[in-house]
């Protein structure tokens, strides 16, 4: 207790420092994963996806990013061990953060694709263990984690792969594809208005509701959801329809045109995306910081919530832009022509099987990875070519880098933890 309130001060600024660092993590690593399939397919050139990414991270962290968050992340561990002791949940909060902002940037700068959930939890895992003991840390939550590493890229691929292959069917494989891509398209736009208005209501508005008088209902949300995605289709369709191209144009001026469409609607889908991962995954960065803001400022209470103060949030989307912007193009170009050879139709399918599978990981409650989500739907396009074009090398590299995140981010955060209690003194 001694410790919080002669250090408060300096803890909370330490805090501050590695939270910055680590939402400069999830930028340079998560949002480019989620910006490198527009990238990749060039329905976007890097700047514009970055540009894209700035705006509509900044606005989902900070406008859609809560007003209060769980002070321990996904109840991983419990806190009831340290109550005695909240200053080593303080110091392990501070390990941890930082364990996972150096995971983070070592695999960003590697290119390869890593969880930043992951990394955070195996951080909080490792000093909870280490530092309290193997009862402190809820392990079926961690077996979860880990059984997510097969099943949300198995979803994700399986639902790209079909999208990919109904696309080639209906439009791609046929002999007027100009013609049919007028015609099934738009169901493809109402498909995309759909899950993309479900992920922002029930990844990003929920915040804000929360903090209002307003409530959406789930079956509110639902119509709403199908009202966007109606008027998407019907505002697609009108500028499908102006598209007019000469009838004996070659194919390959038809699949030109085609791809153009779908480049639209990538648009489109990188905006969402963009702004319901910053309203959920700058909680891995500001967390683990307002649970030890809220130590201090209780004179070591330890609360399972914490009211955010004011400069929490902007920290938090200032790294994660900061992030995206300074480092974030080697995992771009990892994702969007590392894995499999990418157009803006494939892009498409990827993107919109990782928001699905985002819809369906929220409903059922299934732990989920939106960077593993993603990669999975990749995938998923590539296989839907045959096995043949995959890039194999880069696809181990990026499992090897999964498996071992979590023991990295724990032995890491172990080394500061000890760091730490020896800087201040605890015992």
């Amino acid at each position: 207790m001694d410790i919080i309130s002669t250090y408060g001060v300096m803890l909370i600024a330490i805090a501050a420092i590695v939270g910055f660092f680590m939402a400069w993590g999830i930028g340079a690593n998560d949002v480019a994963n989620a910006m490198g399939t527009s990238v990749g397919s060039k329905a976007l050139t890097i700047k514009q996806a970055i540009i894209i990414a700035m705006v509509f991270e900044f606005a989902g962290a900070y406008l859609a990013g809560g007003e209060v968050t769980s002070t321990i992340r996904k109840g991983i561990i419990d806190s009831a061990p340290f109550i005695p002791n909240p200053e080593l949940l303080v110091l392990g909060m501070i390990s941890a953060l930082f364990a996972a902002a150096i995971w983070l940037a070592v695999a960003s700068y590697l290119g390869w694709p890593v969880s930043t959930t992951h990394s955070i939890v195996g951080a909080i895992v490792g000093f909870a263990a280490f530092g309290v003991g193997m009862d402190a840390v809820n392990w079926a939550k961690v077996g979860g984690i880990v059984g997510s590493w097969i099943l949300t890229p198995a979803i994700s691929g399986f639902i790209a792969f079909v999208i990919f292959i109904s696309a080639q069917k209906l439009i791609f494989d046929t002999k007027e594809p100009l013609k049919n891509a007028k015609k099934y398209v738009p169901f493809y736009m109402f498909l995309a208005g759909f899950i993309m208005a479900l992920v922002t209501i029930k990844k990003g508005l929920k915040h804000v509701v929360k903090s209002g008088d307003l409530s959406i209902s789930a079956a509110d949300a639902y119509i709403y959801a199908v009202l966007a995605g109606i008027l998407v289709a019907l505002i697609g369709k009108f500028f499908i329809n102006k598209i007019k191209i000469d009838p004996n144009a070659d194919k390959e001026m038809h699949f030109t045109n085609v791809e153009k469409i779908f480049a639209v609607l990538m648009v489109v889908t990188a905006c969402c995306m963009a702004f319901a991962h910053g309203s959920n995954d700058v909680a891995n960065a500001i967390g683990p910081l307002a649970a030890v803001v809220s130590i201090v400022q209780n004179e070591g209470e330890i609360a399972s919530k914490a009211q955010l103060v004011w400069w929490v949030l902007p920290l938090g989307a200032f790294g994660i832009v900061a992030g995206l912007a300074l480092f974030g193009h080697r995992v771009i170009k990892t994702i969007g022509n590392g894995i499999t050879h990418l157009t803006p139709s494939r892009g498409f399918a990827a993107e919109l099987a990782a928001a699905s599978t985002v819809i369906i990981a929220s409903g059922t409650g299934l732990p989920i990875s939106t960077t593993q989500t993603l990669v999975g739907a990749v995938l998923g396009v590539g296989m839907a070519r045959g096995i043949a074009a995959l890039n194999l090398g880069v696809v181990r590299n990026i499992v090897v880098s999964w498996v071992i995140t979590l023991p990295i981010g724990a032995a890491l955060s172990i080394m500061c933890f000890l760091a730490l209690k020896a800087v201040f003194g605890v015992a």
